[in-house]
């Protein structure tokens, strides 16, 4: 038998794994003891149920791994009746523990809220021991925004029960980006910038993702030395904690932007000034690029990660980009593949065991990232030295369109939300078989799965689903019907045929989004800036399934009760008096139209009376409070002018997202406050206007409106301080019932008139 025959025979046999097609992955593992591991573990059971976490005994085993994939085990001692759980990593022995809860105890843990009722004694689970193993190497997290939109201003305690979270579920694969403005704020100096200079770069505390993206500058900031430096503690907490549990953080790389005075202080440097991006204008815009091919590219990068290294050390994954959203100035495929090893090299003259992670999110725009351009980038650094994130593979994956990278490792993964907007949403179905039909075919080079929202604390069973897909089960693709029913049980710790049916309903309406349509503020009317020319409410569903959804909430709604009903509940009925909403709009602009001032006016009072009680309503449960947005991120300033700052970045970005609206509504939120206080306002002189126009007193023009809208309802909106409760106020059950009453006849006439919708 040759060699080769030999070779074959063993490969086919036992197969290849991602170490021997990827050998730099070898260097991605825990340098933490397997001890250190195990306590920090412990920690997490200690904080989620410290009355009972005695009851569990942890083992960190690494031997555990198979082929790379993560490995527990599930045994429960006869003679003490503990449970004991190994696994290869802290972190995926806690998975274990809530792979226990769920599916033995019947619990859930979720962002909005816990249902642990666990049995006692602890169910018995016998020798052997009951055991799992991961589908892939990687569970990766987060999106480089969600930092903005969602982490903002979470302070140690909540990135500490966020990891929590994070170890619950499996995740050893996230993004670590805190604090990195200290970094380089370090090298700039060295490099002869002023402070002044990197007052004018960096952004305020709400836009620091866009700033570092090269996006934007200096928009909200500038950026407090003590934000400076807060951060980077914070920095130190989280990156212990996930290295602790087994984790594999990722760092910031270099994209080659910089401040705009590097024209002055390095005159001989090659740079490009990059186009506008979004509405913005300067000096918040166009910022300078170093040319790849310039040596203060690679002299500025390997500075940044040494210092990283240095401050923080590493576990060698590092993001960066330079095209996010903004195309190269050339097509050349030659120059696109000298710009990614530029890139690469940069990473490795710091540290040689370097890999790239490559937010995929620019391969979208197919008209520029055609196959050759693509394969250009792709193929400028070794195999397996660089990880691209097929960041939107729900809706829209480039695996395909790009032959599994042209054989980088990738990762699937669930974008599925932009702005960190509410709106009930997703595609159960893309996620039940996407990741299996990616990873399946034998020469894809998937290596994991991710969940990469802009914005978090919405729309959790998507997410839940998907995590869920992470372990394998008896079938790569799941009975979502059956899983739905399970979903509902642990969530509220106990179920019935009519919450059952009303997840179903939502099942096979608000979350099967077939059609390839997004999530966004821009699906919600109510929450962007009122138009003449309507503006449609994206449905992919027939709204008469979610009312019959609604019915079916409301009515469990006397024999249910927990926090995390609660919170469903008034969710459901957000979203339904959101489609009734847009109906109301609808209605009130064909009245004006037809010149109906009594129509006009009837239903224009309906449309203003209904955003008051979805205030009202929202004010009842504890997630939609604009004012624990607010009161978070002042609690972050030292002085009264940071305390300002920051309530300012806070307002604007979930409003005018720019100092003239260059992305206004972009991250809406429907929150008591937001509703009471800026969309009803804008609807009212919306109102007003349609009305002097109908009485003869003014003609109503748009451009009129919206420079009008601006200057006395949204600016000043976000210059104000007034403040908002922090805690839930008023019974949530009884609002509803009361707002189902009022609205559901409403709902139940215009539907039957078709044109409605």
């Amino acid at each position: 038998m040759t060699s080769q025959l030999a070779l074959l025979i063993f490969l086919l046999t036992f197969g290849i794994n991602s170490s021997t097609r990827f050998p730099s992955f070898k260097y991605l593992s825990s340098k933490v003891s397997p001890e250190d591991q195990a306590v920090t573990a412990k920690g997490v059971l200690q904080r989620l149920i410290p009355n009972r976490a005695n009851e569990f005994n942890i083992h960190v085993d690494p031997q555990l791994e198979e082929d790379e994939k993560d490995v527990f085990t599930l045994v429960t001692d006869p003679a003490t009746g503990k449970l004991n759980i190994s696994g290869n990593t802290g972190v995926v022995a806690v998975w274990g523990f809530y792979h226990y809860l769920k599916y033995h105890c019947g619990c859930h843990v979720a962002w909005g809220g816990s249902q642990l009722k666990i049995p006692k004694p602890l169910p018995v689970i016998p020798a052997p021991a009951h055991k799992m193993k991961s589908n892939d190497k990687f569970r990766y997290y987060q999106n480089v925004c969600t930092v903005s939109y969602s982490f903002a201003w979470f302070n140690w305690t909540q990135w500490e029960t966020h990891i929590d979270w994070m170890a619950l579920h499996g995740i050893n694969f996230p993004l670590a980006f805190t604090g990195q403005e200290a970094i380089f704020q370090r090298v700039l100096i060295k490099l002869g910038f002023s402070q002044a200079d990197i007052d004018g770069f960096f952004g305020g505390p709400a836009f620091l993702a866009w700033s570092r993206m090269g996006n934007i500058q200096g928009w909200g900031g500038p950026l407090p030395q003590t934000w400076i430096n807060d951060q980077l503690a914070l920095q130190h907490r989280i990156l212990d904690r996930m290295r602790k549990l087994g984790m594999v953080p990722i760092l910031a790389g270099f994209g080659g932007h910089m401040p705009a005075s590097i024209t002055k202080l390095y005159p001989n440097t090659t740079v490009t000034k990059s186009p506008n991006w979004s509405k913005f204008k300067q000096p918040y815009t166009g910022i300078y690029i170093i040319d790849f091919q310039d040596p203060m590219f690679n002299t500025i990068g390997k500075m940044l990660i040494e210092e990283t290294i240095s401050e923080f050390g590493t576990n060698h994954v590092y993001a960066a980009g330079t095209f996010n959203e903004m195309r190269p100035k050339s097509s050349d495929p030659s120059y696109l593949k000298k710009s990614g090893a530029a890139i690469y090299n940069s990473l490795i003259a710091a540290d040689p065991k370097a890999i790239w992670l490559m937010q995929g999110w620019l391969f979208q725009d197919a008209s520029f990232w055609k196959p050759p351009q693509a394969k250009a980038l792709l193929t400028s650094v070794p195999q397996g030295r660089m990880i691209v994130l097929d960041l939107f593979a729900e809706v829209s994956p480039m695996w395909k369109r790009l032959d599994f990278f042209y054989g980088q490792p990738f990762i699937w993964c669930m974008l599925h939300n932009f702005g960190g907007t509410m709106d009930l949403y997703g595609d159960l179905e893309s996620v039940n078989v996407g990741p299996a039909n990616a990873r399946s075919p034998a020469n894809s080079s998937m290596i994991g799965t991710g969940l990469s929202p802009e914005g978090i604390f919405q729309n959790y069973v998507m997410y839940e689903f998907l995590l869920d897909e992470s372990m394998s089960m008896d079938s790569s693709v799941r009975n979502i019907s059956k899983w739905i029913s399970g979903y509902v049980s642990r969530r509220y710790g106990t179920t019935n045929q009519l919450i059952d049916s009303g997840w179903q309903l939502l099942r096979s309406s608000i979350y099967n989004c077939t059609t390839g349509i997004s999530d966004g503020g821009w699906n919600v009317v109510y929450v962007q800036r009122p138009k003449v020319m309507i503006r449609k409410e994206v449905l992919w569903y027939d709204p008469e399934v979610l009312y019959s959804a609604w019915d079916h909430f409301v009515g469990s709604s006397m024999s249910m009760n927990s926090s995390l009903f609660r919170y469903d509940l008034v969710d459901v009925t957000r979203n339904s008096l959101q489609i009734l909403h847009y109906f109301l709009y609808k209605k009130m602009v064909e009245n004006y139209i037809t010149r109906d001032l009594n129509a006009f006016t009837g239903t224009s009072q309906s449309l203003l009376s209904l955003i008051l009680d979805l205030d009202t309503l929202l004010l009842s449960d504890s997630h939609f409070l604009l004012g624990k947005w607010l009161e978070d991120a002042k609690s972050l300033g030292y002085t009264d002018r940071e305390k300002k700052l920051y309530e300012y970045n806070a307002r604007n970005q979930v409003t005018l997202w720019g100092p003239d609206g260059e992305i206004v509504d972009y991250a809406s939120k429907q929150w008591s406050g937001l509703l009471k206080d800026y969309y009803y306002p804008r609807w009212k002189l919306f109102v007003d206007m349609l009305k002097a126009d109908l009485t003869n007193t003014t003609s109503f023009s748009q451009a009129k409106y919206d420079q009008q809208v601006l200057e006395t309802v949204e600016k000043p909106f976000t210059f104000d301080h007034s403040t908002y409760p922090t805690e839930p106020q008023g019974d949530s059950l009884k609002l509803v019932r009361n707002l189902y009453t009022k609205y559901r006849p409403i709902t139940i006439q215009l539907l039957k008139k078709k044109s409605y919708y």
